[in-house]
């Protein structure tokens, strides 16, 4: 009973796995998606000029590229013992890190402003994205385990 419990709970962390690496590039996606969308609807660009490469690269989030380049040296240059030998230490990091983001994040939210009558964009945008990724996340997570 317990080898069996145990594939389960491993099958289960593999298919939790995937499903959050698809979350994360499907946010890769979409920050660039956004990024272009922003350069293109820029107010101070005029109507006829067409964003640069240098627009885009500004309001593209650069987390983005960090967390691609680390999974490519992770996965390919890396190897397994060193891997799980820096895991601990960077799990500790990621956690300070994490509410360090996540503070920012709080000091430059403001509630009133977003949910103002006048500016209920970017509250939609926000939920529409984060449905876009639920149902997007789903239905790679059927496809992928359906069989399981």
């Amino acid at each position: 009973m317990v080898a069996s419990g145990t594939l389960v709970g491993e099958t289960a962390l593999k298919i939790s796995t995937i499903v959050k690496f698809s979350q994360n590039v499907l946010l890769g996606i979409a920050a660039f998606a956004i990024s272009i969308y922003w350069s293109y609807t820029k107010k101070d660009v005029s109507e006829q000029e067409k964003p640069t490469l240098k627009i885009i690269w500004e309001r593209f989030p650069k987390f983005v590229l960090g967390f691609i380049l680390v999974s490519v040296i992770f996965s390919f240059l890396v190897s397994s013992e060193v891997t799980e030998a820096v895991k601990p230490q960077l799990k500790s990091i990621q956690g300070f890190w994490f509410a360090l983001a996540f503070t920012c994040i709080g000091l430059e939210t403001n509630f009133k402003d977003l949910f103002g009558s006048h500016n209920r964009k970017p509250l939609l945008a926000f939920l529409g994205a984060q449905t876009f990724n639920i149902f997007i996340t789903l239905v790679i997570a059927y496809l992928l385990f359906r069989n399981v």
